[in-house]
């Protein structure tokens, strides 16, 4: 396993990603299966990054940042929670219904959640009709 730091060259924003092997990153890129979460651009190259170092302090380190991880997963489950509540779940139909509920302006439905592809997303987007992306953990993972 290998971890780049990774930069979108469209909004500039950087995040890590864990790749099987630096020909694997390569394979993802060419495919074009490597995508910004935030704005959904195509446009993602590897940054310099340092290497990790272990020291006598990687115990402490690693528990920090295990409480940091959990912090940021509790707090999603908290949206996921808000999300399950007030909107209505469309399953793999998330574009089509975003479509519906955006060109029948009469539909005052709630909101929806589901599951769309990034080239969905991007279909999406380009047609003016706003999306959000967020990361979702299953209830039955720790």
């Amino acid at each position: 396993m290998i971890k780049y730091r990774l930069i979108c060259k469209k909004c500039n924003i950087t995040f890590d990603s864990w790749f099987a092997s630096s020909k694997q990153y390569e394979k993802l890129k060419k495919l074009k299966h490597l995508n910004c979460h935030s704005c959904n651009s195509f446009k993602v190259e590897k940054t310099l990054m340092a290497p990790s170092v272990v020291n006598s302090k990687g115990k402490i380190l690693s528990i920090s940042k295990n409480n940091k991880y959990s912090k940021i997963k509790n707090k999603i489950k908290k949206y996921q929670k808000f999300i399950k509540k007030n909107f209505n779940y469309v399953g793999d139909n998330f574009s089509s219904e975003a479509r519906s509920i955006h060109y029948n302006k009469d539909n005052k439905s709630k909101g929806i959640y589901g599951n769309a592809t990034s080239d969905e997303i991007s279909d999406l987007r380009e047609e003016g009709i706003e999306t959000e992306v967020i990361p979702w953990f299953n209830e039955n993972e720790n």
